[in-house]
């Protein structure tokens, strides 16, 4: 009978799991500054740039958190993250 070696496993290594959460935030942080601009150039605001500023800085310590091996948490900050930033857009601006 053939034990598994340790490098048979399932799902993503620690390292893949950290490339791709960089990715993904970095997507979402360049999508979150597009949104940024076309939402400035219908209306100038304080609170815009303020949700959207936030969002920014949000996916911006999320690849750091990736970076540093906290890919759980950075996962969890950056879903409730960006879900409360929509719903501040879609709540809060006019």
């Amino acid at each position: 009978m053939e034990e598994p070696s340790a490098d048979d496993h399932d799902g993503l290594t620690p390292r893949q799991a950290r490339r791709i959460r960089i990715v993904l935030a970095s997507v979402l942080m360049a999508a979150m500054a597009a949104v940024l601009v076309a939402r400035l150039a219908s209306r100038t605001s304080v609170l815009v740039v303020g949700v959207y500023g936030a969002a920014l800085v949000l996916c911006g310590i999320v690849i750091e958190l990736s970076r540093h091996g906290r890919t759980r948490l950075g996962t969890w900050l950056l879903g409730i993250g960006l879900a409360s930033a929509l719903a501040a857009d879609w709540l809060l601006l006019p």
